[in-house]
C-alpha cells in the first residue's frame, strides 16, 4: 500500500467541501463531475429496480445479462465496434474498470506506457501489481499528444502496455483519427497491450470526435480493453457504473478477479444504467451545448492572464493551462516554486480550488473543470483573473 498515492483529485474537492460546510465562499474546479441532474428517466428506472425483489438479490458477477448486452449494441452504435455480451464485464465505476483491467493483463517487472499528462488513476494500480510506469512526456505545443517517436523511445523488450485516453482528462484534447489509427499499428506491430479509456467519447466539440482505438486499428484489436460507463456522459458519477470491454480470455479473468472482490455491482444501479445506454442522448447533447459553451467562456478568461497559455479544450470538461509564466515572477508578494504552492495560495487567498498539475504528471500547469454552473464558473475564474493580474 506503501507504493500508491491518494488521489489528488478527490482531495481537491474533499478540501473545498469542507471549507465550504465551514462558511467558506470557495468555488471548486477540482472534481470531474456535470453539474447536471441525472435524467429522469434514468432515476425513474432505478426507483422502480428498488421495489422489484430480483434486484433485492446477489446477480452475476460479470454484470446483469441485458445491461451486458446493451452495452454491447450500445457501442456498435457510438463507436462501430462488435463486441459480444461475454466480452463486457460491468464495475463499480471506471476506476474499478481500470483496477481491474490492469491486474489482469500486468505481472511484476512489467513497463506500461503512460502519456504525460495523464489521469492520476492510472499509474496507482501498476504500482500496486509490481509494474513499473514509463511516463513519456507532452506538453503544450504538441497539443498534449504523443508521437510514435516517443512511443518507440519509451519502448523496451518489458513493455507490456500503453495506456491512451482521448478525449483526454486532464488536457480536454482529443487525437485525430489518423494518429489513434497510427498508434493502435505501433502497438499491434510490436504485441503490445492497449488500455484505451472512451469515458468522455461523447464529449468533443467543433470539428473534432472520437474514434474507438480497435475500430480504426482493428490489427490492435485483439490485445485492445476498452474502459467506459455511464458517470460522465449521463451525469452518473455517484452511481458508480462502468464497465470493461476485453477480448474473451481478458474479460473471464477479470470476472473471476472481480468475483472476490466485489461479488456483483450494486443492481439498482445497474438498472439506471440499463435505461441510460438504451435510451436516446437526448439529455447528452443538452449537456454538451452547456459544457460548449462554458469552455469557451472559461479560455477566454484564462488568456486574459498575463503569463498563462491555455489551449482551447478539444473534448472532455477541462482547461489545461500551462503556469510557466506566473511562476517566473512574484504572486501576492511571493515567489512561488511550483504550480503546487499556486494552488494552494489560490484556495487560501482566492477562495478558488484548482489541481495542481503535479497529480497529471506535469508540473506548471493546473486542471480547472467547467463542468460547473455559469455564474460559479464566471466567479471563479474572475478571481483567479483579479489574483494574478
Amino acid at each position: 500500500m506503501a507504493a500508491i498515492s491518494p488521489s489528488a483529485t478527490v482531495s481537491t474537492d474533499a478540501k473545498a467541501k469542507a471549507l465550504r460546510a465551514a462558511g467558506e465562499p470557495v468555488i471548486g474546479f477540482g472534481a470531474g463531475e456535470p453539474d447536471f441532474p441525472t435524467p429522469a428517466h434514468i432515476v425513474e428506472a432505478a426507483v422502480r429496480a428498488c421495489r422489484d425483489r430480483r434486484d433485492h438479490r446477489y446477480s452475476p458477477t460479470p454484470g446483469l445479462p441485458e445491461l451486458r448486452e446493451a452495452v454491447a449494441v450500445k457501442t456498435r452504435r457510438d463507436s462501430g465496434l462488435e463486441v459480444t455480451p461475454q466480452q463486457v464485464i460491468v464495475t463499480a465505476g471506471g476506476k474499478h474498470a481500470v483496477y481491474n483491467a490492469l491486474l489482469t493483463l500486468l505481472d511484476p517487472g512489467d513497463e506500461a506506457i503512460l502519456p504525460a499528462p495523464y489521469w492520476p488513476s492510472y499509474p496507482e494500480p501498476v504500482a500496486l501489481v509490481g509494474a513499473r510506469t514509463v511516463v513519456v512526456q507532452t506538453d503544450v505545443t504538441s497539443g498534449f499528444r504523443v508521437t510514435l517517436e516517443q512511443l518507440e523511445a519509451a519502448r523496451t523488450p518489458r513493455t507490456k502496455l500503453l495506456i491512451f485516453c482521448s478525449p483526454s482528462n486532464p488536457t480536454g484534447s482529443v487525437y485525430p483519427p489518423a494518429e489513434v489509427e497510427a498508434i493502435g499499428d505501433w502497438a499491434a506491430s510490436h504485441g503490445i497491450w492497449v488500455l484505451t479509456d472512451e469515458i468522455y467519447e461523447h464529449l468533443t466539440y467543433d470539428d473534432h470526435r472520437h474514434v474507438s482505438l480497435p475500430v480504426v486499428a482493428p490489427a490492435a484489436a485483439e490485445r485492445c480493453v476498452i474502459i467506459n460507463g455511464v458517470a460522465k456522459t449521463f451525469a452518473m458519477t455517484g452511481w458508480r457504473i462502468g464497465w470493461i470491454i476485453a477480448p474473451q480470455p481478458v474479460a473471464t479473468a477479470a470476472a473471476a478477479l472481480q468475483s472476490h472482490q466485489t461479488s456483483n455491482v450494486c443492481n439498482i444501479a445497474q438498472r439506471a444504467a440499463l435505461a441510460a445506454v438504451s435510451g436516446p442522448l437526448d439529455a447528452v447533447v443538452e449537456m454538451r451545448s452547456h459544457f460548449d459553451r462554458r469552455r469557451r467562456t472559461m479560455h477566454g478568461l484564462l488568456s486574459q492572464i498575463p503569463g498563462v497559455a491555455c489551449p482551447v479544450p478539444q473534448g472532455a470538461f477541462y482547461a489545461f493551462p500551462s503556469l510557466a509564466g506566473v511562476l517566473e515572477r512574484s504572486v501576492a508578494g511571493r515567489k512561488l516554486g511550483s504550480s503546487l504552492e499556486l494552488a494552494d495560495l489560490l484556495l487560501s487567498e482566492a477562495k478558488v480550488a484548482v489541481v495542481a498539475g503535479e497529480a497529471f504528471g506535469a508540473p506548471g500547469y493546473a486542471r480547472l473543470s467547467f463542468a460547473l454552473a455559469d455564474d460559479d464558473l464566471a466567479e471563479g475564474v474572475g478571481r483567479i483573473v483579479d489574483f494574478l493580474s
